[in-house]
């Protein structure tokens, strides 16, 4: 995995903040595979349930990670039982769990 412990913590707590406490966070794509290099922060968040404020979310989801962290490169997917399954989240669920 290759994140920080730092970047690691302020993605958890914002993920959680915004999201719920319930809301699980896995880094997934080249970050998250330690024979590569460079990349995004990819993360994916699932949520039980149905929120109609997942893509206002997402935004403060990254303000709030900028905040504690400053801006980096990240992009993220969040999977609640109103989003049809696609191939980004079967990836997603793949991923290591913060």
């Amino acid at each position: 995995m290759r994140i920080t412990p730092e970047q690691r913590i302020a993605i958890v707590q914002s993920v959680k903040e915004i999201m719920g406490d319930d809301a699980r966070v896995k880094l997934f794509g080249s970050r998250a595979d330690d024979s590569k290099r460079g990349g995004d922060i990819d993360l994916y968040v699932r949520v039980d349930g149905f929120d109609r404020y997942l893509q206002k979310k997402t935004s403060m989801i990254l303000y709030r990670i900028f905040q504690k962290l400053g801006e980096l490169p990240i992009d993220i997917v969040i999977k609640d039982d109103g989003v049809a399954e696609q191939l980004i989240h079967m990836e997603g669920e793949k991923g290591i769990l913060l």
